[in-house]
């Protein structure tokens, strides 16, 4: 019998893991042919998490637990799960049902078919605004124009398949940052996708506010591409290029009419405007550089503070 390894962040979910794992206990009931294991990853939850995750534990073996000594993110907890799965596929999911257990026999079929990697193209339901939807398309159609890598539109979900292969070459990536969206579709393999409906949220509140998300759409951009510094570059030459022309024809301008050149205005915009643009092109250097500081530190991705296997 194969054995399907599910990895679940979990952060202030003490309402959600038990009926999660009902859902996805009801799924197996159904597929004889495969044994499984959950793997719930506390990440800093300050809620009674973990106090649910120990009982369930001691109720169902099928039941594992590795608790953080703080809150290293979502990105970290998921890889925790990964680091520690021992099945012959591993699906990572969310524990606040968005994610449909239902999907899983299809994912499943579709690596028994022979793909290495079942990742989920996220379609949202109308009830969702539409900044949210526009937001989110915008986002991966900047990340797959300034990065090397091509994320299929929605297809950046965190919930997929992959099988024991590219779980252990994600294994050994040693990424500071990380983006496991972008590492999935970099690593290669034969991939596919499959379309859901995402569900609402079971219960709680989603700790993905606008700052993280920004961050989020930053940590991706930088740790797939240097375009961002071609692009800082070019705008430098452009800009510089296009004041020389323009106070270049102002002077000769002057010169012939014999009107004055004064007025302090229009040179403090002048030195503000290009203030403001070396500065950002100096923070978008100052990331990379940022990225060289903790990479060159290697510190773990993530602490384990406790778990039951």
């Amino acid at each position: 019998m194969k054995k399907i390894s599910i990895v679940i962040p979990a952060h202030n979910e003490e309402g959600n893991v038990a009926l999660v794992h009902q859902k996805i206990k009801e799924i197996f009931d159904a597929l004889e042919q495969y044994t499984f294991e959950i793997i719930f990853v506390n990440d800093g939850s300050r809620d009674n998490t973990q106090q649910k995750l120990e009982e369930l534990s001691e109720q169902f073996e099928e039941i594992k637990f590795i608790e953080f000594s703080r809150n290293f993110g979502h990105q970290p907890a998921v890889k925790a799960g990964m680091d520690n799965a021992t099945g012959n596929a591993v699906i990572s999911m969310d524990g606040d049902l968005q994610h449909p257990p239902e999907l899983i026999p299809e994912m499943i079929k579709k690596w028994e078919e022979g793909y290495d990697i079942v990742f989920t193209v996220r379609k949202y339901p109308k009830e969702i605004s539409l900044f949210k939807r526009k937001t989110s398309d915008f986002f991966y159609k900047i990340l797959s124009g300034l990065s090397d890598v091509d994320l299929t539109k929605g297809g950046g979900s965190d919930f997929r398949l992959m099988d024991a292969g590219a779980v252990e070459v994600m294994r050994n990536l040693n990424e500071d940052d990380l983006f496991l969206r972008g590492l999935t579709s970099w690593m290669g393999f034969k991939q596919t996708g499959i379309s859901f409906i995402a569900n609402e949220r079971l219960s709680g509140k989603s700790s993905y506010n606008l700052k993280k998300m920004v961050t989020f759409a930053f940590t991706g951009i930088t740790a797939f591409s240097v375009k961002p510094l071609y692009i800082a570059a070019y705008l430098g030459f452009l800009f510089s290029g296009l004041s020389v022309i323009g106070y270049a024809t102002y002077v000769i301008h002057s010169f012939i009419v014999g009107t004055e050149i004064s007025g302090w205005a229009s040179l403090i915009m002048t030195i503000v405007f290009f203030g403001g643009l070396q500065l950002i092109i100096l923070g978008i250097i100052g990331m990379y550089l940022g990225k060289i500081f903790k990479q060159v530190k290697h510190r773990p991705n993530y602490i384990i503070k406790n778990k039951n296997f």
